[in-house]
């Protein structure tokens, strides 16, 4: 008996060590499976980002270490995280691609672009601003906590607390980051400077009581009556109140000071040519946003010609409304301006616009079943932008649906102006940011199983941003635009993200005035001045990334085409969306390549 308890104890013991082992070689050098070295990496990245941590909700509760820290943005992480990206890279190629089955070569070929073109990029690390007027630090953090940190408990609000305690250091990490980028003439162009100067001032103007990291947790603890006291709810309050008024405040204010400072020598309002080696980081922007190997010149060509063929379109259906007299833009916003378009300047304007979005969205998945056959288990819901974002924040913008189901998807709509919102535009917006666009695409993304977890979060912008403007396409093609009118709120949308191609690179290659782009915007699309102000404004901090949705169009729409011309009447549209969507997102030249096995592979099955 004794001797079978010590070989018992001795099988436990080696089989402890060979697993020890195992998981030493696994995390400090090269996995055995390629397929651990794909976890190792996601895994690495994710533990080191505490906030993308909570925004995922991927992590069983019983793990959440992480929920009272924000995210390490020191100098020194930022230099780690650069080696990590060449390490991994080389680590990846160390395998032997050609003994992969086909799927994990896929894995291998999508985790090889990003990391080889994030590579490629590490010269141009500091050519951003940490603080600008879309999503800088300075209001991505409260957005981050008042939206996406959870408060369902007294520990949540615990942590709250504590990650409200941590923004001056935070604060200061990104300070050091501003001072090394102006060392390196990297300083961000006048616009940029006095935009985030007046939205840090009336930040910090406002009574602590009324900042929104105040009231949106007042709001939360409001539906924690039953587990918190009112005693404690005011003990909390206060203590958030001091946070903000001793720490919180003060860290904004040495921003306020360094941008006063920093705003008499402001760069022009000029795009990134005029940057050191503005050139150069231009084209790897270009190659990073599309994820093809197309030049700022070919991207350039490729917005004109379409812009024009739009344009043509366009002017049949204004002419058939009676308006033959100026531009596309001129006409389009005549039709905008009317009384049957808008809504009233109002809280029950504002929230009609949400109700009725919500219902465009409702209606489209409850009639898609001819074109997709699989749908996102997450809901979609439909919200008003924050109030303290709306002046500089997009137009509308979706954000993905937690892991563990406790956030749907949202759509924002931003209500700053109702005049901003014409009726026969809506039902595109949201067919492009909910369903079948962002919403199929990334909720659909999420619920990917049997592949590697970074395939389920990788963001390719121009698969994303392409799936979702050729959804739209679809649903003209599905009836779903019942109105030429609601025909004219596509083509607009299409014009908006062909006239983008032009203007990005017109500003950041080929010198165009931030004016020039905005006169040419207004020119072709129609659209507010206010949103193409703020649009304008978004690609001179954004270089390259608004090129992605329309070269992603038009890359699925050819892919599409090839498909059916050569499969004929064999061609499934089901199937082809299927196909996309449960692949994940991924470089358009990978696409390409499934596409055609798929084509290849239903061609020999018939």
């Amino acid at each position: 008996m004794k001797r079978a308890i010590r070989w018992t104890l001795t099988a436990v013991l080696l089989l402890v060590l060979v697993l020890s082992a195992l998981l030493a070689h696994t995390v400090w050098f090269k996995p055995l499976r390629i397929n651990w070295f794909f976890e190792r990496v996601f895994i690495e990245y994710a533990i080191d980002d505490p906030q993308i941590l909570s925004s995922l909700r991927i992590l069983p509760a019983w793990l959440d270490w992480y929920s009272d820290d924000l995210t390490d943005q020191s100098l020194e992480r930022g230099d780690r995280l650069s080696k990590k990206v060449a390490d991994d890279l080389r680590m990846l190629r160390r395998y032997d691609r050609s003994a992969l089955d086909g799927d994990t070569r896929l894995s291998y070929d999508i985790l090889e672009h990003f990391l080889s073109v994030q590579v490629d990029g590490q010269p141009f690390r500091y050519h951003n601003y940490p603080l600008n007027q879309l999503f800088g630090i300075q209001n991505g953090i409260p957005t981050f906590l008042a939206t996406q940190h959870p408060v369902g408990s007294a520990k949540d609000v615990a942590n709250y607390l504590s990650r409200l305690g941590q923004i001056a250091t935070v604060f200061s990490q990104v300070m050091d980051g501003l001072r090394l980028r102006e060392q390196q003439g990297i300083i961000p162009p006048r616009f940029v400077v006095e935009k985030v100067l007046a939205e840090m001032e009336s930040f910090v103007a406002a009574p602590p009581s009324e900042n929104v990291l105040y009231s949106s947790l007042a709001e939360k603890l409001d539906a924690l009556a039953e587990d918190i006291s009112a005693d404690e709810r005011e003990r909390l309050l206060a203590q958030t109140s001091q946070l903000l008024s001793e720490s919180v405040y003060p860290a904004y204010r040495t921003f306020i000071a360094y941008y006063r400072e920093l705003l008499p020598r402001a760069r022009p309002n000029n795009g990134v040519w005029d940057l050191p080696r503005g050139a150069e980081f231009y084209a790897w922007a270009v190659r990073m946003h599309t994820t093809t190997d197309m030049t700022p010149t070919q991207v350039h060509a490729m917005g004109v010609s379409e812009v024009a063929r739009i344009e043509v379109e366009m002017d049949a259906i204004l002419r058939a409304e009676g308006l033959e007299e100026g531009s596309v833009g001129e006409r389009v916003q005549v039709i905008a301006q009317r009384e049957d378009q808008l809504y009233p300047d109002t809280d029950e304007g504002r929230q009609q616009i949400i109700d009725d979005f919500q219902a465009i969205i409702d209606d489209a998945d409850s009639r898609l079943d001819f074109a997709f056959d699989l749908r996102p288990k997450a809901g979609v819901k439909v919200e008003r932008v924050p109030e303290f974002r709306e002046k500089t924040a997009p137009g509308a913008y979706y954000q993905p649906p937690a892991f563990d189901g406790s956030r749907p998807g949202m759509f924002y709509i931003n209500l700053r102006n109702t005049a901003e919102v014409a009726r026969f535009g809506m039902r595109t917006l949201a067919y492009h940011e909910a369903i079948p666009g962002h919403h199929y695409q990334i909720a659909l993304q999420q619920e990917i199983t049997g592949v590697p977890t970074f395939r389920k979060m990788l963001p390719f912008t121009a698969f994303a941003e392409g799936w979702a403007l050729y959804s739209e396409r679809v649903a003209a093609e599905s009836g779903f635009l019942p109105t030429p009118l609601d025909d004219l709120g596509r083509l607009q949308a299409e014009m908006f993200r062909a006239v983008r191609l032009v203007v990005d690179t017109g500003l950041h290659d080929q010198r165009w005035t931030r004016e020039q782009a905005i006169a040419y915007m207004l020119e072709k699309t129609g659209m507010p001045e206010t949103d193409v102000v703020a649009e304008i404004e978004r690609y001179i901090v954004m270089p390259g990334q608004a090129l992605a949705y329309k070269v992603g169009m038009n890359h699925i729409l050819a892919l599409r085409d090839e498909a059916q011309a050569a499969l004929g009447e064999e061609f499934d549209l089901r199937a082809f969306h299927r196909l996309l969507l449960t692949g994940g997102s991924m470089p358009m030249t990978l696409v390409s390549q499934r596409v055609g096995q798929w084509t290849e592979q239903t061609k020999a099955g018939n």
